[in-house]
C-alpha cells in the first residue's frame, strides 16, 4: 500500500486505550486522529485483556506500513489504608487519629497500615495524605507498629484509600510483585516502552532496566518530590521520562506543580531525554465534546517548553468522546506549532552539546538546515541515538529515522520531530545517499530542488559510529526506474 504521509507536528500524542478504545476500529480511528503512540495501563484489567489490544495495533502497523509505539505503563505499589467497621469514618480537624499493624476494623480512632516500611521512615512533623490529599495528618509520635497523629483537614475517610508520604523517601522498591509479573507480561509481548512507578531514587530504575534486559526502552515517572531531588542522576539511567502530574500534584502543593513541570521538561531537555507531560490535559473530554479554555491553554504551554509528547489517560481510555479528544489534542498542536513566535520558545532551553563527535554533528544538523534552507533531515541509526541528539536540538524541519531495526523505529514514536522507517541497512556512501534521497521524495518530505541533510555513521552498521554529514540535493527522478 501507499506509505502514510509523516505527521505535520513536532509534539507526538500517547493516548491511553482502555474500555472506550479497545477495539480495533477504535484503534485504528485514534491513530488518524492523531494518536503516535498508545499506552496501556497495568493497574486495571488481566493479561488475556491486554493481547487483543496489542494484536490489534500490531495489525493496523502492519497494514498502514508505520512503525507504531505501545507503552505499558507498571502500577507500582499502591500505598492503603484498612477497612473500618462502619465502612467510614469522619475524621475532625484536630483529633488525634492512629494507624497501626493491628488487622482488625478501624473505628473513629484508629485504622490499620499494613505497610511495615512507612513505619520505618515517618519521623515527627511529616504529613501523611489521604484519599489523593483530601486529608492530612501530622505525624506526632512513631513506634515500630503504631503512629500518632493529628487531623489537620478533616473529611470522611472510607475503606482502603490511598495513602501518599510526601515527606520522607519510603524505604519501599517501584516494583512490586505484581509489578514484576506485568514487565514480564510486556517483554514477552513485544512492549516498545515500560514506564515505571513510583521513582524516588536511582536505584529504581537500574533495578528496572537491569529486568527488561535492553528488550524495551524504560520511562521514569516522576510522581514523587523525592524523585525530583535526584532528577539528573535518574535521567541519565532512564531513557525518558513523564511528569506525572497527578500523583505529583497530591504530594506537592497544587500552585508548585507548574513550576516543578517545566524544571523537569526543562532537565529532561538538556540531558537529552524524550519527555512526556501527562495527566488532566483535558480532563472535560471525558464527559464532554470539548475542552475547557484552560485545558487548551495547559496543553499548550507543555508544547511551547518544548515536551516531546503529550498524553491522554482517561479521555482516551474510559471517556465517552476519545476519538475527539485526541483530535482535539492534534488541533492544538498544530495551532501551537504554526505560532511564529514557538520556535523562539523551543530554543529558551539551552541544549549545550557534550564533546562527541556525534553531538557536535547533531547541533550542526540543526543549523545547517536554516542556512542552506533544507527540506528535512534525514539519519541512519541502529540504536536511535543519533536521532535523539539530532531531536534534542529541535530542528526547524522534519527528521526522518531510517534504521534496519523494527524496534528501533517503533521507539521512536515519543521522540520529538521524528518519523521512523524501517528500511535495509545500506553498505556504501553512494548507497545511502540514493536511499535518502528516494526515502524524502517517496514520504514527501522533500521535492525536486530542495536540499536534504544526512547524519550517519561509517563504517555503516556499526552503532555509536555517527562522524558524518552531508547535504545534497535532490533532482525529483530518484525513483524513476528504481525497483526495491
Amino acid at each position: 500500500m501507499d506509505h502514510i504521509p509523516p505527521r505535520l507536528r513536532k509534539v507526538r500524542v500517547l493516548a491511553t486505550l482502555g474500555p472506550a478504545s479497545g477495539s480495533p476500529e477504535m484503534i485504528r480511528k485514534l491513530f488518524f486522529a492523531g494518536a503516535d503512540a498508545f499506552r496501556i495501563n497495568m493497574s486495571h484489567g488481566a493479561h488475556e485483556d491486554k493481547v487483543p489490544i496489542i494484536q490489534a495495533i500490531r495489525a493496523m502497523e502492519k497494514d498502514l506500513g508505520r512503525a507504531t509505539t505501545i507503552l505499558f505503563d507498571l502500577q507500582g505499589p499502591k500505598l492503603r489504608v484498612g477497612k473500618f467497621e462502619e465502612g467510614k469514618v469522619q475524621l475532625v480537624t484536630g483529633q488525634k487519629f492512629v494507624l497501626d499493624r493491628d488487622p482488625t476494623l478501624g473505628t473513629q480512632n484508629r485504622v490499620e497500615l499494613p505497610h511495615r516500611e512507612i513505619f520505618e521512615a515517618l519521623e515527627p512533623g511529616a504529613r501523611l495524605l489521604l484519599d489523593d490529599g483530601k486529608l492530612v495528618l501530622r505525624v506526632i509520635t512513631v513506634r515500630h507498629d503504631h503512629v500518632e497523629t493529628r487531623v489537620e483537614v478533616g473529611g470522611a475517610l472510607s475503606n482502603n484509600k490511598g495513602l501518599n508520604v510526601p515527606d520522607v523517601i519510603v524505604p519501599m522498591a517501584a516494583l512490586t510483585e505484581k509489578d514484576r509479573r506485568d514487565l514480564t507480561f510486556a517483554v514477552e509481548q513485544g512492549a516498545d516502552w515500560i514506564a515505571l512507578s513510583f521513582v524516588q531514587r536511582p536505584e529504581d530504575v537500574a533495578e528496572a532496566r537491569r529486568l527488561i534486559g535492553g528488550k524495551a526502552a524504560l520511562l521514569a515517572k516522576i510522581e514523587k518530590p523525592a524523585a525530583v531531588e535526584r532528577l539528573e542522576e535518574i535521567l541519565e539511567l532512564a531513557d525518558a521520562v513523564m511528569v506525572a502530574r497527578g500523583d505529583l500534584g497530591v504530594e506537592l502543593p497544587p500552585e508548585r506543580v507548574p513550576a516543578m513541570q517545566k524544571r523537569i521538561v526543562e532537565t529532561a531537555r538538556r540531558i537529552g531525554r524524550p519527555v512526556v507531560v501527562a495527566t488532566q490535559m483535558l480532563e472535560s473530554m471525558i464527559v464532554s465534546p470539548s475542552p475547557t479554555r484552560a485545558e487548551v491553554s495547559d496543553v499548550a504551554t507543555a508544547i511551547y517548553d518544548g515536551a516531546d509528547a503529550v498524553m491522554l489517560s482517561a479521555e482516551s481510555a474510559s471517556g465517552a468522546w476519545p476519538e475527539e479528544a485526541v483530535a482535539m489534542m492534534n488541533a492544538i498542536a498544530m495551532s501551537v506549532e504554526s505560532d511564529p513566535g514557538y520556535a523562539a520558545r523551543l530554543h529558551f532551553t539551552d541544549t549545550q552539546p557534550d564533546a562527541t563527535t556525534a553531538d557536535a554533528l547533531a547541533e550542526a544538523a540543526a543549523k545547517i538546515v536554516d542556512t542552506v534552507s533544507a527540506a528535512a533531515i534525514l539519519c541512519f541509526t541502529l540504536s536511535g541515538s543519533t536521532a535523539r541528539r539530532i531531536s534534542r536540538e529541535r530542528p526547524s524541519v522534519p527528521l526522518m529515522v531510517l534504521t534496519p531495526k523494527l524496534a528501533t523505529a517503533r521507539r521512536m514514536g515519543l521522540l520529538w520531530g521524528s518519523h521512523a522507517v524501517r528500511t535495509r541497512d545500506v553498505a556504501s556512501f553512494e548507497e545511502m545517499v540514493a536511499k535518502a534521497k528516494r526515502m524524502a521524495l517517496r514520504h514527501g518530505l522533500a521535492k525536486a530542488g530542495e536540499r536534504i541533510v544526512l547524519v550517519a555513521g561509517v563504517p555503516f552498521g556499526t552503532p555509536g559510529s555517527t562522524n558524518m554529514i552531508h547535504v545534497v540535493r535532490l533532482t525529483g527522478n530518484e525513483l524513476k526506474d528504481y525497483k526495491g
